[in-house]
């Protein structure tokens, strides 16, 4: 067994646990949406076509945020296509994934889905193909009370209320190649703040999410972000990051390190936007919404879009299945979006059901949770209060990526009103457990409560239709306090959640 020690302190906290900071994504895109989130072939199905066994389960992942409706999706998207009577609704061609859609659901329905799931909105217009008019169209039938063409359209659709939605994304992955109606950040640096402007004319109060790089790949990463902010800066509350990682040729060891990549990521976008916050001489800041994030296996067959002739409806795209090392990474993606709570103000797991996601259904059948269920469930239930600022110390291993990483990998948190500490931890190591001692010195009378691991011999389990119950978090036994601390052993490759109160 190797060893780790962990310190906390009342005093030391880098910000607060965001709720926005365990949000999802609905795109439409493969499955998400249709036999995703809407089925009416389902037995749980609803007098809407939402499927209940998906709400429930959205609302076991604490879901807070949703980000609709996409996505490459969006910089194609007429939104006016998505309301009024469905039988007159059209039939379009998505580009972004040679798909067809019914538009069947749309912005009424997606509201209407979100209420019942117990989330918060957010809204993505279309900055590919169209610009500020539309934006204000959409502005208006959303948020407008009544009284206008488009908020009494609304109403005449079914919603006496507006949506009153607070956070917008000016766009989506403005600079990637990939994306309907690309720009250059010049060009849309311009479009974002002009967009900016005029929606805050209607509703002065929205937050507003500019777009970042696709990226840190891409070749104009952190430029990028400069130009965009230079133009946008006085108008918007955020810059987006988006991130996906995934295994290449067998390397677990630089896998398990992934959110080594994510904090570096983070440093670089915030030092990008305080760049500009120095340059512009004001005390505002611009946070970051990381409103895309996953571990996502890009060279698989499932994630290569339908060609040629062939445009389905709700084609079956991106539909990873995660084994307990996926789980052990996105847990510790968690742990870095955690740890950058001061800066990262709000996130999206992307997506929701079916693709690359947490929720797995068949069409007209069963649903199911993937192993990365666990972690995304743990942390949005139990992080509450003030994030601390930890010191680890700890063992390292050599990646072929980054160098020598920590084996431990760990947060906490503290809710003032109830006293209770909880520490999130994983040990990356391949092969050896991890005895980890915290020091509790600063929290005098603190015993454990609950303590749980998620992990296997095997870490290539993966969840499926007919099992998904056999690699769960299950009780540490391990884990005891003699007043000043607090000892755990951890599994290797393993996310692991321990619970301190009176």
């Amino acid at each position: 067994m190797i060893h780790a020690s962990l310190s906390l302190d009342p005093a030391f906290r880098i910000g607060p646990v965001r709720r926005r900071t365990f949000g999802s994504f609905v795109e439409h895109l493969g499955r998400c949406v249709y036999t995703g989130i809407y089925d009416p072939e389902a037995p749980t199905a609803d007098e809407d076509g939402f499927r209940g066994d998906v709400i429930d389960l959205t609302r076991e992942l604490g879901i807070s945020t949703i980000r609709y409706p996409g996505g490459n999706f969006v910089s194609g998207y007429r939104w006016e296509d998505g309301i009024g009577p469905v039988a007159d609704r059209p039939r379009r061609l998505d580009l972004a994934w040679h798909s067809t859609d019914p538009n069947t659901v749309g912005v009424d329905e997606f509201m209407r889905w979100s209420a019942k799931a117990g989330t918060e909105a957010m809204m993505a217009v279309n900055l590919g193909t169209r610009g500020v008019q539309e934006a204000l169209d959409l502005l208006e039938y959303c948020n407008v009370d009544a009284g206008t063409y488009w908020s009494d359209q609304r109403r005449a659709n079914g919603a006496a209320e507006a949506y009153d939605i607070r956070m917008w994304c000016l766009g989506n992955e403005m600079d990637g190649p990939w994306q309907i109606g690309s720009k250059t950040a010049d060009e849309y640096g311009r479009l974002a703040a002009e967009t900016a402007r005029a929606m805050r004319m209607i509703d002065p109060d929205l937050e507003l999410v500019a777009c970042g790089s696709s990226g840190v790949v891409m070749p104009t990463f952190g430029e990028w972000e400069r130009t965009v902010l230079g133009h946008t800066y006085e108008h918007v509350d955020y810059i987006s990051a988006h991130a996906y990682y995934w295994e290449e040729d067998g390397d677990l060891g630089s896998f398990l390190a992934s959110a080594v990549d994510m904090d570096h990521f983070v440093e670089s976008v915030v030092a990008a936007a305080d760049l500009v916050r120095a340059h512009k001489k004001v005390g505002k800041r611009v946070h970051i919404s990381f409103d895309e994030w996953n571990v996502w296996y890009q060279k698989r067959a499932e994630s290569q879009p339908p060609t040629g002739k062939d445009w389905p409806v709700a084609p079956v795209l991106l539909e990873d299945t995660y084994n307990v090392a996926d789980a052990v990474v996105v847990g510790s993606l968690l742990i870095s979006l955690l740890r950058n709570t001061d800066r990262v103000h709000s996130a999206s797991l992307a997506q929701l059901v079916n693709v690359i996601a947490p929720i797995m259904t068949e069409p007209g059948g069963r649903s199911w949770r993937q192993t990365t269920f666990f972690p995304f469930a743990q942390a949005s239930q139990l992080a509450s209060g003030e994030v601390l600022r930890v010191e680890v110390q700890s063992p390292l291993y050599e990646t072929a990526r980054f160098g020598d990483v920590p084996v431990l990998d760990a947060v906490a948190t503290q809710d003032e009103e109830t006293g209770e500490v909880v520490v999130f931890a994983v040990n990356r190591s391949l092969d050896q457990e991890l005895g980890l001692t915290v020091d509790l010195r600063g929290f005098p009378g603190l015993r454990v409560v609950g303590a749980t691991s998620l992990s296997n011999p095997d870490h290539t389990w993966q969840a499926s239709v007919d099992d998904d119950a056999s690699v769960t978090p299950v009780d540490n036994g391990t884990a005891s306090t003699d007043g000043e601390s607090l000892t755990v052993t951890l599994p290797a490759v393993s996310w692991n959640v321990v619970r301190l109160g009176r």
